[in-house]
């Protein structure tokens, strides 16, 4: 009985050690199915190193023209105690305000020293002003305009509104569960320009936002990239309709489903392909890793203004994140990586 227990036990140890390898050889070959991403060399270091001290070296001033329009015209007839000061003065104060990550109050004596430290004889907004008028403020995020066609990839991160901290949930455990916001953005791969934003719920899906991106910009678009959320025809349909190519990856049970007037083609192009070469070769030949810009963007944004947002109101936080937009347009056109694949 002994020896036949230790010879099971045996067979079942070299099962398991056969188990054991077939599951490392199983993850060598997803790893070379999948690819891996090449390290890529930065070739212009010396200006995007310049371009990196920049950002951080400002001299404050305001131009004659922002003093000559200070104050609110108050055109037309409107109820209501008439504005004191106009958009652009509040505008400038705002972006203060995100740029060095400062609350509305602080952001007001910011705004006193200035114009003392400057010798401006101009009246400064008060925070309750500030606040107020941030939430119907409208914000051009300053998108450069081309005359040829560009591309667009699309993706969604999370911006936390309150909450507890990670340190205190892992030792303590919830009290209150975090509150998110949805930021959608549309970069330009080749400028890393923020072509269109919209900040939303968290229960909105990204296909569901595409549309109304879209009709943000005045850039004639080429190609589209996503991933797999902007599969729904509701996106591929719109796309088609703007005559916009499609580099989303169909899902996986994704079946053809053409239709006889030629229309929903590109999507069964592609899932031929996927059958006949593999997603692997399909997204190389079709270049949707430039997809990874958009991610980069992202934490471009988050590491200069933090992953949180300072205000309460959905109204003042899309101010924010339009504030932020901006000011992130404005500081990539200093200078940004050229980077070739590694040898």
């Amino acid at each position: 009985m002994t020896r036949t227990t230790k010879t099971v036990e045996k067979s079942k140890n070299s099962k398991a050690g056969k188990s054991k390898s077939t599951k490392k050889v199983a993850s060598k070959k997803d790893k070379s199915l999948h690819g891996e991403r090449k390290p890529r060399k930065i070739i212009n270091w010396k200006e995007y190193n310049e371009a990196l001290v920049k950002r951080g070296r400002f001299t404050l001033w305001i131009s004659d023209e922002v003093i000559e329009h200070w104050l609110h015209e108050n055109k037309g007839t409107k109820r209501g105690r008439p504005f004191t000061y106009s958009d652009l003065a509040i505008e400038t104060l705002l972006m203060i305000r995100e740029f060095f990550r400062t609350t509305y109050r602080a952001t007001e004596g910011f705004g006193h020293s200035l114009v003392k430290l400057l010798q401006i004889e101009l009246s400064i907004p008060d925070f309750t002003s500030l606040a107020k008028r941030a939430a119907k403020l409208g914000i051009d995020i300053d998108v450069t305009k081309y005359h040829g066609k560009i591309d667009l990839v699309v993706d969604s991160t999370g911006l936390k509104v309150y909450g507890e901290g990670e340190w205190k949930v892992k030792k303590h455990g919830w009290a209150k569960h975090r509150t998110w916001r949805k930021l959608h953005l549309m970069i330009d791969p080749a400028t890393h320009q923020i072509v269109a934003e919209l900040l939303t719920g968290n229960d909105v899906h990204d296909s569901q936002v595409v549309k109304t991106m879209l009709d943000e910009t005045d850039n004639e678009i080429g190609r589209f990239f996503g991933d797999g959320a902007y599969d729904p025809w509701e996106v591929r349909d719109e796309l088609e309709k703007r005559g916009i190519d499609q580099v989303i990856p169909p899902r996986e049970d994704a079946v053809l489903q053409g239709r006889k007037d030629g229309t929903r083609k590109e999507r069964d192009k592609a899932i031929r392909e996927i059958a006949e070469r593999g997603r692997k070769e399909w997204k190389k030949r079709i270049g949707y890793h430039r997809r990874s810009l958009s991610e980069t963007a992202m934490y471009r944004m988050k590491q200069l203004f933090g992953g949180n947002l300072k205000n309460r109101k959905m109204e003042n936080q899309k101010t924010e994140v339009r504030l932020r937009c901006k000011l992130l347009n404005k500081l990539t056109t200093l200078g940004m990586p050229k980077g070739v694949p590694r040898e």
